[in-house]
């Protein structure tokens, strides 16, 4: 077996000294460089910081938005509040229209209601006239109608008998009971002040030895037909003698 040759590692001195200043100047350079990458990066983080606003205080064009937003919901709720109004103005007038229709209506039905009723008192007028002629040509009373009864000669008195003028007392006492309850009044009574609302002159009475008339007008004297008043308002005036 043979063996190899041996190589000369050594190195001259002069080449170790100058290796050994090499990278004694490679070691002082290196935290010269880590200095300055540090202050480059703290540099860096400080502008970014720097252009970061602060808390609380928006950008410009954020503030701007916020502004335009802001101008917009108040337009708008001027405009709901405005149309809010018009639409509650309209719904109260509608309700007051509504409120004097309906009280027109009311009114109008009653003012019917007491024409209607007005027009059929009117009517029966005739039938109580009817019943007070009856009344006259029998007898004032069912009593007198009984003595003229006996006391007559004749036919004629003999066919009027009491139980008739009674029964026509009663039906005109009943009819006019039920009518002065609902608000009739009968224009019936004598000497007093003639009053051309409720009273028809048709004749004029000169006597004498008559009562004077009483200040500022004649007064009546006789009543011809009764007249009707109908809750205050005069359905016919009474036909009578005037003197003064």
């Amino acid at each position: 077996m043979t063996s190899r040759p041996e190589r000369d590692l050594s190195v001259p001195g002069g080449e170790v000294e100058a290796i050994g200043e090499a990278v004694d100047g490679t070691e002082e350079q290196g935290p010269g460089a880590d200095g300055v990458e540090g202050r480059l990066a703290e540099g860096s983080d400080a502008d970014v910081w720097s252009e970061q606003p602060e808390a609380g205080q928006p950008t410009e064009g954020v503030a701007d938005q916020l502004s335009q937003a802001s101008e917009t919901i108040l337009t708008d709720v001027a405009a709901l509040t405005a149309e809010r109004d018009e639409y509650l103005a309209a719904f109260q007038r509608s309700q007051a229209d509504f409120a004097n229709s309906r009280k027109r209506v009311l009114r109008q039905q009653e003012e019917l209601g007491a024409r209607a009723v007005s027009d059929l008192v009117r009517k029966l007028l005739p039938v109580l006239d009817t019943l007070d002629l009856a009344i006259a040509h029998l007898g004032t009373t069912p009593q007198e109608g009984a003595c003229e009864q006996e006391e007559a000669q004749d036919g004629a008195a003999a066919e009027r008998p009491p139980a008739a003028l009674d029964a026509l007392h009663q039906a005109r006492s009943q009819l006019l009971d039920i009518l002065a309850k609902e608000g009739l009044e009968r224009v019936d009574a004598v000497e007093v002040a003639f009053d051309p609302s409720v009273h028809e002159a048709v004749a004029h009475v000169v006597s004498e030895g008559a009562p004077p008339a009483e200040e500022g007008g004649p007064t009546v004297a006789e009543v011809m037909r009764p007249g009707y008043r109908w809750r205050g308002q005069t359905l016919r005036a009474a036909m009578v003698r005037v003197r003064g």
